[in-house]
């Protein structure tokens, strides 16, 4: 019998209750509806920085919830149509890190609700494509008139009230422990009430400082939260602990597709040795480049991106011999600022070495329904035998797999099926000769 290799909850003995606005989405929904239903409006601007402050007002803990709710519908004018527009804008704003984690969703659909000071009416539609239960979704309500314009919402429910969050938990009586997500003060509400076991602070989008030091855990992206809970996820290490160190003339644009994608920016003036020693990424121009010394104590450092030409064949072989792949992109060359990031981020997330300029062209499709394992050895005889050989004694499924080789190094990728034992990790990082082993997801 195979343990899986992330830990699996027991049936309905956890559950997780989410926020959406600024948590499941990038934003917040009532700001985005008035920035639709007002766009004609003369004093729209206006409208919309006190629609803002009140949310924010309510998310700090400044104004009760009840009052901010009633100010901010009474300055919407909205209608049914303008909502289907709404539905259509948030459906694109999926935070990054949930929308990559469908899987955890559909396995655990019994354990995970929503609970929202929002409304079911752009709610359920953009959460239920993830694998959310209806009934799982609890929120607010609109009161529309016969012309379809919303005129009010349904004052009962608990969650249009001050502290709706508790009371709805209380009425829910769940069983076991309770994990809470979400960005505002109404979540670490349910922390301060003793309803929950633990309160993460989520931080992808926005990070409310009074709401943060009162986490249990500041959780920058939904990966974090699943990697400490021990929890299926679609990345093996949570970006946000990668730091990326940033050295010379490296332009914004680039920097900001490595920030969207949840690396650690740290911009410094020179490669110093304890700086990169922590890091998983180097960008870097052409006057500042690591000496093939550095890269002997460099553990952590997966990817260098050059915003340049690259110094020479000697670090080009010392990064292959210490399993890092680097790529560079020559002034003289036509290509965009992205050029850079978007290939350390194809080669981060599967594993694609094309234009690189030190390791063996690969360019494997990605396979959603397996684990993708990394394997950089020396390229000797007989290390692909040895890997399969592992994968064989302990009875696990290859479903791809995939060998290039240069004069340094043999870069194998392993796509295998889910279920096994977290023993063979360590196996195939044992074989004589591996230079680096990673699990990608």
């Amino acid at each position: 019998m195979h343990i899986r290799i992330f830990a699996q909850l027991k049936k309905m003995d956890q559950y997780f209750i989410i926020d959406f606005d600024s948590t499941f989405t990038q934003v917040e929904a009532l700001d985005e509806l008035a920035r639709i239903s007002l766009k004609n409006h003369p004093d729209r601007e206006n409208i919309y920085k006190k629609i803002e402050d009140l949310t924010n007002a309510s998310m700090e803990g400044k104004l009760s919830f009840t009052q901010s709710l009633e100010n901010r519908v009474k300055l919407l004018e909205a209608n049914r149509d303008h909502l289907k527009q709404l539905v259509t804008h948030l459906k694109k704003k999926v935070s990054t890190s949930f929308s990559r984690n469908t899987v955890f969703f559909k396995n655990h659909a019994d354990e995970v609700l929503i609970v929202s000071g929002g409304f079911k009416e752009f709610i359920i539609p953009v959460v239920t494509e993830y694998f959310i239960k209806k009934e799982n979704i609890y929120a607010n309500t609109f009161v529309f008139d016969e012309e379809g314009n919303i005129i009010g919402y349904d004052r009962t429910n608990p969650l249009s009230q001050e502290g709706g969050k508790v009371k709805l938990l209380k009425e829910l009586n769940l069983q076991g422990e309770i994990f809470g997500i979400g960005d505002g003060y109404s979540d670490f509400q349910l922390k301060e009430s003793g309803m929950i076991k633990k309160f993460f602070a989520f931080t992808e989008n926005i990070e409310r400082k009074s709401v943060a030091e009162k986490a249990d855990h500041i959780t920058p992206s939904f990966d974090e939260f699943l990697y400490i809970n021990k929890l299926p996820r679609a990345i093996s290490y949570p970006k946000n602990r990668i730091k990326c160190l940033v050295v010379g003339n490296v332009e914004e644009d680039a920097l900001s597709l490595m920030r969207k994608e949840g690396y650690n920016i740290r911009e410094k003036d020179s490669i110093e040795d304890k700086y990169l020693e922590e890091a998983g990424i180097l960008f870097c121009d052409e006057e500042n480049q690591p000496t093939p010394e550095q890269l002997q104590n460099a553990g952590r450092l997966k990817v260098i991106g050059i915003f340049g030409k690259i110094n020479g064949r000697k670090l080009m072989e010392a990064a292959c011999e210490n399993g890092i792949i680097i790529f560079d992109d020559p002034k003289n060359n036509p290509r965009n600022e992205d050029f850079i990031p978007r290939r350390v981020i194809a080669f981060m997330n599967e594993g694609k070495t094309h234009t690189s300029c030190n390791f063996p062209d690969l360019q494997p499709p990605r396979n959603n329904n397996a684990h993708r394992l990394i394997h950089i050895h020396k390229n000797v005889p007989g290390i692909l035998a040895k890997i399969n050989d592992v994968f064989a004694r302990h009875n696990i499924n290859i479903v791809g797999e995939f060998l290039v080789t240069n004069a340094q190094i043999g870069y194998v990728i392993t796509d295998v099926n889910t279920g096994y034992d977290p023993e063979v990790l360590n196996e195939l990082k044992a074989i004589e000769h591996t230079i680096k082993f990673r699990l990608l997801y």
